[in-house]
């Protein structure tokens, strides 16, 4: 049978930002598009910073029985429930960048481990029993996020960036949406030049920037649209819908 598709074979979404509009749903026209591309052989990924019990719900609404990539890459999953490969964030980290939380007593904070999230108003005990995977800063005070910042890329191992304006995430050093996609293609047998990566904030850029088409939405970070080679419409106006009408089913 001939092949229907064009030359992208697999679709990478982010969802808060991209796939989710500002109420975090999936709109019914992106829900209708991301169906259309499944239904012509188009791969399509969840690729988030969210934990996987957070984004699954969003995979199984769309049917979803692909890999999936969870927080920014330190969980890849070859299809939902059915761990690959975890990239764990030392515990020794864990406790630096908490007691930097801590400095800051305005300043929200939450990590994920392999079981569970843990936040500001609810910390662990003890450190060290626990896999952590991701840590993330969040305060509207610009100044004290990029005091933070600063302190942090003064450390080893660590991968940095953003799911907003407002927050700072934190990955072992290496582990991005980027190299957990290289990842996907390895499984897949699929090659980078044949990917589609949408996002709208740091944490999207390198996987913008390693794919055959990177796109930024709309509503996406001013160094995340640079480093695009399209950007698509607003996560408010069916962006996703888009990419796929305009290049994953056109091509």
């Amino acid at each position: 049978m001939a092949n229907q598709m064009g030359k992208y074979r697999l679709l990478a979404l982010d969802l808060d930002g991209t796939l989710l509009n500002d109420r975090s749903e999936i709109s019914e026209t992106n829900a209708k598009w991301v169906k259309h591309a499944v239904d012509a052989g188009v791969t399509v990924c969840v690729s988030t910073g969210r934990g996987f019990v957070s984004a699954l719900p969003f995979a199984e609404q769309l049917g979803l029985d692909t890999p999936m990539i969870t927080v920014n890459g330190g969980e890849i999953w070859t299809k939902p429930h059915a761990i690959h490969r975890r990239t764990l964030l030392d515990s020794e980290k864990v406790m630096k960048l908490h007691a930097l939380a801590e400095k800051y007593g305005e300043v929200w904070f939450w990590a994920y481990t392999t079981e569970d999230i843990y936040n500001k108003e609810r910390w662990v005990g003890d450190t060290f029993s626990r896999n952590w995977l991701k840590f993330g800063y969040y305060t509207e005070d610009t100044d004290i996020l990029s005091e933070i910042l600063k302190e942090i890329q003064a450390w080893d191992g660590l991968e940095i960036s953003n799911s907003s304006p407002y927050n700072i995430e934190i990955n072992p050093q290496g582990v991005s949406k980027a190299t957990a996609l290289m990842e996907v293609c390895r499984l897949l047998g699929y090659d980078m030049s044949e990917v589609v990566a949408v996002g709208d904030s740091m944490n999207d850029i390198a996987a913008i920037r390693a794919s055959g088409l990177g796109v930024a939405m709309g509503n996406a970070q001013d160094e995340v649209k640079a480093a695009a080679n399209v950007v698509t419409g607003s996560n408010q106006e069916h962006g996703v819908a888009q990419v796929i009408q305009n290049y994953v089913l056109r091509s």
